[in-house]
């Protein structure tokens, strides 16, 4: 698995802080019918359970927002990636459809309320650090460009910055070549919901990604 240390920095700010670290060999493809159907019943269920304004007050979600906060960030103007597909989905209007694994990944998510990098772990060099986003710090994220990282919590690697809980990196990205499948579940309050989201993820890897030699982990402050 990919060695990870959380920084002494963000855990004196968030020191009821967990990770949830899942790693996989995964055969990557187009989302078949079988995980669309999944998909599209889980969506449907959390849009008929959910209003807009309720989104916020999810345990996950607003641990997040608070975990946000306390580092000195705008949780509402960086929305956390849960919360932002939650968004979406209880708008109306859907989501993507990546490959089978982002998008079962973001099946996750959305169903949690944890947010969840997801990484090919060839992308990833060295050790991993979760840390603390600083000022003009470069980062190029999915679909958004240049990000404003200062204050958001923030993986680094040996080449560095590469992951948030509001937009993964450009570079480290799941595509065409991933063979391994980094996941990262952010706990922000330690809830005891992150081995349910964990064992779903391998339910959801095993039968729509060929997913095989797991590796889990649960990394505390």
């Amino acid at each position: 698995m990919i060695p990870l240390q959380i920084s002494p920095e963000i855990a004196a700010k968030l020191p009821h802080l967990q990770l949830g670290l899942l790693q996989a060999a995964v055969t990557l493809g187009p989302t078949g019918p079988a995980l669309e159907a999944e998909i599209t019943a889980g969506l449907e269920k959390l849009a008929g359970s959910l209003e807009v304004e309720n989104i916020s007050q999810r345990p996950a979600i607003a641990a997040t927002r608070r975990a946000y906060k306390a580092l000195g960030k705008d949780p509402a103007r960086y929305r956390a990636s849960a919360e932002a597909l939650s968004r979406r989905v209880v708008q109306g209007k859907g989501l993507y459809r990546i490959n089978n694994c982002v998008d079962l990944l973001n099946l996750v998510s959305v169903t949690t309320g944890y947010s969840i990098g997801g990484y090919n772990a060839a992308r990833i060099e060295g050790t991993a650090v979760l840390g603390i986003g600083r000022a003009e710090e470069p980062y190029q994220a999915i679909g958004r460009g240049e990000l404003n990282i200062e204050f958001l919590p923030l993986l680094r690697d040996a080449q560095g910055a590469f992951g948030t809980p509001t937009s993964d990196s450009e570079r480290t990205s799941v595509g065409p070549d991933t063979e391994s499948f980094f996941w990262v579940f952010y706990n922000f309050d330690g809830s005891a919901g992150l081995d349910a989201a964990m064992d779903m993820a391998v339910d959801l890897m095993t039968r729509h990604a060929n997913g095989r030699d797991f590796e889990r982990l649960v990394l505390g402050v």
